[in-house]
């Protein structure tokens, strides 16, 4: 059977991590989490005062992102987490506060310019499930299968918020996540390097009302077809 690159894009708190890994894992496809990337090096910026108060030192941060390497690594478990020049980040990562940094630091050209290389390194030898922002429109454009993932805002933010409080985070108000999922949504679709957008060959799937089960199934057929043709 042929290898494809699957590039799933969408909106974020909308699920595709979850599909994406739990495809990978029934077809044996590595699976590369791109936000976690730009979560890496929203973590460096703010460990080193590159990123304060919503604000980058562009000088110092674009010097340092040729040493930021990236890396997935299994765990136990056999789920692939990320390392941030060789240190494992994964906990360290999923919180408010290192999301929103993300957000911040992705809207640069050198730091997508960085991690973009480092994506199409991964994927070179096709067989990999990879989401994100822009793997269907710039990292892999001739991706054989595209998904374009999308939910209402509310739903998204219901998710983001149960997901916060499950992992323990404190003083949360989901009016305040809600805020944030649309803040996050205009930085997005308006960032001028990369703009979140539909690829015009991609599949589009609405899992506002899906259960996890569902939309994984969806995406297991998508794939079939796209690999049968």
């Amino acid at each position: 059977m042929k290898k494809i690159t699957v590039a799933i894009d969408g909106y974020s708190s909308c699920g595709k991590s979850t599909m994406a890994k739990a495809l990978a894992r029934q077809v044996g496809y590595a699976y590369i989490d791109t936000g976690a990337m730009y979560r890496c090096v929203g973590l460096y910026a703010l460990t080193h005062s590159y990123l304060q108060d919503g604000k980058v030192d562009e000088g110092f941060l674009q010097e340092m992102m040729s040493g930021i390497q990236i890396t997935f690594r299994p765990n136990s478990e056999g789920r692939s987490e990320p390392y941030l020049n060789g240190v494992g980040v994964e906990s360290q990562i999923r919180t408010l506060a290192i999301s929103e940094a993300a957000s911040v630091v992705s809207q640069y050209r050198y730091v997508r310019s960085a991690m973009v290389s480092q994506q199409q390194a991964m994927g070179q030898s096709k067989g990999v499930v990879m989401d994100g922002r822009d793997i269907g429109t710039v990292v892999f454009p001739d991706a054989e299968l595209k998904i374009f993932v999308m939910a209402s805002d509310e739903v998204r933010a219901r998710r983001r918020y149960d997901e916060l409080v499950a992992k323990g985070e404190e003083g949360l108000c989901y009016e305040n996540v809600l805020a944030m999922v649309r803040e996050r949504d205009y930085r997005d679709t308006h960032r001028a390097e990369s703009p979140l957008v539909q690829a015009e060959d991609a599949l589009v799937l609405d899992n506002s009302h899906m259960t996890i089960e569902e939309q994984n199934e969806w995406l297991l057929a998508a794939f079939e077809r796209a690999v049968r043709g």
